[in-house]
């Protein structure tokens, strides 16, 4: 039987994540935080969000961890020999930029791989039953890393690492992987593009990032055909639009599936006041889309739920939706209510689907076969 406590995973060298030579970094003898400018993809958000939690308290109802870095046999699953290298090399003399929208430090390399560290240690105990669930704050993110390419602020394959090394020491056969960020997980995407041993369905602004990318007829191929699902939801949607394609399409794929356990890639940038997407959701809308993948968890696979953070840029928004998310994972009592509700949920009765935006999902549920 699995415990109860929700564990979360943290390192503070993860929030040291430079932006190499796209930011102005000020060298500080590598004993404080240096500072970091010139990316959206900021350590703030991820720290206000810890900040946060230290205040409200909640913080002391979780099993607060670390984890060792990912070695390079669990990198090696994922990523080619020789953009492992070449990053390694990199990073060690000064950091660089290696894809698109992918610079970072000095020790870039170490720090992804702790990020990657997180993650696998995060599915690992929930898979061993030595907590319920698990949130891991991974930095940098990794659901656009490829595996001989980095993109979008991803140099790791977070997810993907975390799910290999599973599959490795043979605590799990099939792993369902849901990413809300609002940019297509393409990523993890490629990487499980030929396998039915991993679900992966993504919901994300259509023709956001990356472009062209995450449409609905991209179903995976071989073996791993049907296994891949895209949602592109439309410009604008919100709360009704997230609640509706999970209802519609994320937990009958799930239920179809019966995994051992459920991954998600949680970004919070589909938030009404992200400012590299324009999508509606609030905090409110985080905590249900969690509500109902902890209830189709526990319908499924015993509850193992595992989140990991990918994007969110909104310093004052990221916290409070993060806060949510972990509320309903703790069941706590303790709440910290989102000053930007009635910004953004004053906006819903506008924001509500209408017929055609309703059918689209519709469509989209009847083309998988849902």
């Amino acid at each position: 039987m699995t415990a109860a406590r929700t564990a979360f995973f943290t390192d503070e060298q993860c929030f040291w994540h430079g932006g190499g030579d796209y930011a102005f970094l000020v060298p500080v003898g590598g004993l404080v935080q240096p500072m970091i400018g010139g990316l959206p993809e900021s350590p703030e958000s991820k720290r206000r969000l810890v900040n946060l939690l230290e205040r409200t308290g909640l913080k002391d109802e979780l099993a607060v961890r670390s984890a060792l870095p990912a070695t390079d046999e669990m990198l090696r699953r994922v990523h080619d020999l020789a953009y492992l290298g070449e990053f390694k090399r990199l990073s060690d003399a000064g950091g660089g930029e290696l894809g698109e929208r992918t610079p970072f430090g000095p020790g870039g390399f170490e720090i992804a791989a702790l990020s990657a560290g997180l993650a696998v240690e995060a599915l690992r105990s929930v898979l061993g039953g030595e907590t319920g669930n698990a949130y891991a704050l991974c930095r940098p993110p990794g659901h656009h890393c490829l595996p001989a390419r980095p993109m979008g602020f991803c140099l790791l394959a977070n997810i993907a690492v975390a799910v290999e090394t599973a599959f490795a020491e043979r605590r799990a056969e099939r792993i369902a992987v849901v990413d809300w960020d609002v940019h297509h997980g393409n990523g993890t995407e490629a990487i499980f593009w030929r396998r039915k041993d991993v679900l992966t369905v993504s919901l994300h602004q259509e023709n956001n990032y990356p472009r062209p990318s995450g449409g609905v007829e991209m179903r995976g191929e071989g073996e791993g055909e049907g296994y891949n699902i895209n949602v592109p939801l439309l410009p604008g949607g919100g709360h009704d639009a997230y609640l509706y394609a999970f209802e519609r399409i994320v937990r009958p794929a799930l239920a179809r599936y019966r995994p051992d356990a459920i991954v998600v890639a949680c970004g919070f940038d589909a938030s009404g006041v992200d400012p590299l997407g324009r999508m509606m959701a609030s905090a409110a809308t985080f905590r249900r889309m969690t509500r109902m993948l902890m209830q189709s968890a526990r319908e499924l696979c015993g509850g193992r739920l595992v989140l990991m953070h990918e994007g969110g840029y909104s310093e004052v928004h990221v916290p409070f939706c993060g806060h949510q998310v972990l509320e309903e994972m703790t069941h706590s009592a303790i709440h910290a209510p989102d000053p930007l509700e009635e910004r953004i949920g004053g906006q819903q009765p506008n924001q509500r689907q209408r017929a055609f935006q309703r059918g689209l999902i519709n469509e989209m549920a009847e083309y998988f076969l849902l």
